[in-house]
């Protein structure tokens, strides 16, 4: 039972970085590896501002703030430079590395002793890992309202249609440097904001603890999406955050069969590789419960 809990409380917070892979590997058709370098840099930031006083919830959301300037990076670098964006994404994580060191001051910085967002839970004396789930719930409930909201307005749209067709948004009149940097922008800021909470769940931030991250949150959209088939944009949204749920649960599976921790980050790609290839299969055999998606 506690190994489902955990399990859930994790899936939670990590959800919240699949959300952001969401919106550059889904909505705006982008590869970008700035993740791995964000994440870092989110629990850096949360890591450094907590040990100097700062009030968890406001070094949560600075650290958004600095995940938001990574995407700017990564997107002056595409539409302003004109570098590749997968390239592009792999300079800005480059460079957030020793950034990341810099913040922290040495690899790894531990919160032990310091007041935490889930601190504001244990008044309630709940049992161990509920007050992640709580805090999970709450703030995963409050990220899907404000995107659902946002990708709903002019913007918004603006974004989805850069996405969909490039060539069609530009002759419409919108500024695709201006939403795809805002994509970026958004998508590193909640990975950034993931990372702070994860470092808070965990008690320590990392200098490696971004190495993966892509595949997580790649592994989470693509198992949500096969799993639930073809829905709204808002279930979507939802079945990215099951989606995380249910990567933990296989990784807590693995280990439980006896796979070695070490062995993670192979299994990771392996689990991957496997929910991607699911869209091939289902065409080969013609399987007809994975279904085409369409956004909104």
């Amino acid at each position: 039972m506690d190994l489902i809990v955990t399990a859930t409380a994790q899936g939670l917070l990590w959800g919240m970085m699949a959300l952001g892979i969401f919106i550059t590997y889904r909505i705006l058709d982008l590869p970008d590896m700035t993740a791995e370098g964000s994440f870092p840099l989110g629990a850096a930031v949360c890591a450094q501002l907590i040990i100097s006083g700062v009030h968890p919830l406001a070094a949560t959301a600075i650290a958004f703030l600095t995940g938001t300037l990574a995407g700017a990076v990564t997107g002056f670098l595409i539409t302003k430079a004109h570098i590749p964006g997968l390239l592009a994404g792999i300079l800005t994580m480059t460079g957030l590395y020793s950034i990341n060191l810099r913040i922290m001051g040495r690899a790894n910085l531990s919160l032990l002793g310091t007041e935490k967002l889930t601190d504001f839970f244990t008044r309630f004396n709940l049992p161990g890992q509920f007050d992640t789930i709580f805090m999970g719930i709450i703030l995963v409930v409050i990220m899907i309202t404000l995107l659902v909201l946002f990708f709903k307005t002019e913007l918004g749209q603006a974004v989805i249609a850069t996405g969909d067709n490039e060539k069609m948004a530009r002759s419409l009149g919108i500024s695709t440097n201006q939403t795809k940097m805002l994509g970026l922008m958004l998508s590193n800021g909640l990975i950034s904001a993931a990372g702070a909470l994860i470092a808070q769940d965990n008690g320590y931030a990392d200098i490696s603890m971004g190495i993966g991250t892509i595949v997580i949150g790649l592994a989470s959209v693509i198992i949500g999406e096969v799993i639930f088939g073809n829905l709204s944009f808002v279930n979507r949204l939802i079945c990215v955050i099951l989606g995380a749920i249910i990567y933990r649960f296989i990784i807590m599976f693995v280990l439980l069969i006896g796979l070695q921790p070490n062995d993670l980050k192979i299994i990771s790609a392996v689990i991957l590789a496997l929910c991607l290839a699911l869209p091939s299969i289902r065409n080969r055999f013609n399987l007809n419960f994975f279904q085409k998606k369409e956004l909104l």
